[in-house]
């Protein structure tokens, strides 16, 4: 079994949008969106949830105030400033935000009226899509912890694989380089990385380019939207060649993506142009490189 993961440097360069069409393409895959953050390939895939489960991590303190003598040590030794007195009534409580989780209050507690329950942070699903199985994940709003959910994600995902046997997971991963892409990219076959021929796409997908010879993973690179700037464009791969990865090809810019998104499908569902031949080509080029 092959595990694919598709990244980007940045928001809005088109990755969920080409992993969407590399779906459409593989054969006997389970996908898998594991940015968690901002999830969206649902978006496009439409996925039929069969199961929903809880995800915690971490604990979150909760005070009961029958029990509490409002001795204020709480309050003192809370380094966040997560302990909330009322003025009227003088009861305390926590504010769910800015508690850390750390266990303090509980610790020094004297009567022992600080309750530690594990911290609800999201939700993970297994669905299925017009494509195959996808596992995918939503991460609670302010709620922390996302590379240890993007980890379960991948976990379940290569269990989902087994179980269907799958010879693929295509995985779209998250934007940047921070530790939900750490934990999506651990141990993966290959790295496909999506770039736009913009300053900021170049400075960013280099970061990703570092990432990746960091952990000694197989990459390639595609530019989206080459031609609204060719010579950014020439400078991107010029600079990828520098960092051993394969140079997959370009995919021009076209309103049919736009139009794809506001369908539901991907760009390949909307028949032959000139953009859905430009990722085949790619794809049959990821097929090649990565032995799928």
């Amino acid at each position: 079994m092959k595990e694919i993961i598709v990244l980007s440097g940045k928001g809005g360069t088109g990755k969920t949008s080409l992993t969407a069409s590399f779906a459409s393409l593989a054969e006997k895959a389970v996908l898998v969106d594991c940015d968690v953050d901002a999830a969206d390939l649902h978006l496009i895939l439409k996925p039929d949830i069969r199961e929903k489960h809880i995800f915690t991590s971490g604990h979150e303190a909760s005070i009961r105030t029958a029990d509490c003598s409002q001795c204020d040590l709480c309050t003192d030794y809370c380094r966040f400033g997560a302990i909330v007195r009322d003025e009227d009534s003088g009861e305390y409580s926590v504010d769910p935000v800015a508690c850390e989780g750390c266990g303090v209050c509980v610790h020094f507690c004297p009567d022992h009226c600080i309750d530690f329950p594990d911290r609800e942070c999201g939700e993970w699903y297994q669905s299925d899509t017009r494509f195959g199985p996808m596992v995918h994940a939503h991460l609670g709003i302010a709620a922390e912890n996302s590379g240890k959910l993007v980890s379960l994600v991948r976990s379940e995902a290569k269990k989902k694989a087994q179980e269907t046997k799958a010879n693929l997971l295509l995985v779209d991963g998250p934007p940047g380089i921070g530790c939900p892409v750490i934990a999506s990219i651990t141990g993966a076959d290959h790295l496909v990385l999506v770039t736009e021929p913009t300053l900021s796409g170049k400075h960013d997908i280099e970061r990703v380019l570092e990432l990746a010879r960091h952990f000694g993973l197989p990459v390639s690179l595609c530019v989206n939207k080459w031609d609204i700037n060719p010579s950014v464009a020439d400078e991107i791969e010029t600079l990828a060649r520098t960092y051993r990865a394969t140079i997959l090809g370009r995919v021009s810019y076209d309103k049919r993506i736009t139009e794809a998104q506001i369908a539901g499908k991907s760009v390949i569902e909307m028949g032959d142009s000139l953009v859905s031949q430009e990722i085949q080509t790619i794809w049959k080029q990821v097929q090649d490189i990565a032995c799928i």
